[in-house]
C-alpha cells in the first residue's frame, strides 16, 4: 500500500512541478497547482482554468 501512495505522490509531483513554473509565467498563483492532486478531475480543471482565465501577462493589442 506504501508503494501505491508513494509512487502516486511522485508522478503527481512529475506533474504538479511543470504546472507550478506555468502559473508563475502566466503571472497566477502558483498554488493553484495543487488541483492536480484532486482525483480524476484535477488535471482537467487546470487546463479549463488556464484554457479560459484571463493571463495577467498576457500581453494587449496587436
Amino acid at each position: 500500500m506504501f508503494a501505491e501512495v508513494l509512487q502516486s505522490a511522485i508522478v503527481g509531483m512529475m506533474i504538479a512541478i511543470p504546472i507550478i513554473v506555468i502559473y508563475k509565467k502566466v503571472g497566477l498563483n502558483p498554488l493553484w497547482a495543487g488541483l492536480v492532486f484532486i482525483p480524476v478531475f484535477g488535471l482537467l480543471i487546470v487546463f479549463i482554468q488556464l484554457a479560459f482565465a484571463e493571463w495577467p501577462n498576457a500581453r494587449r493589442g496587436g
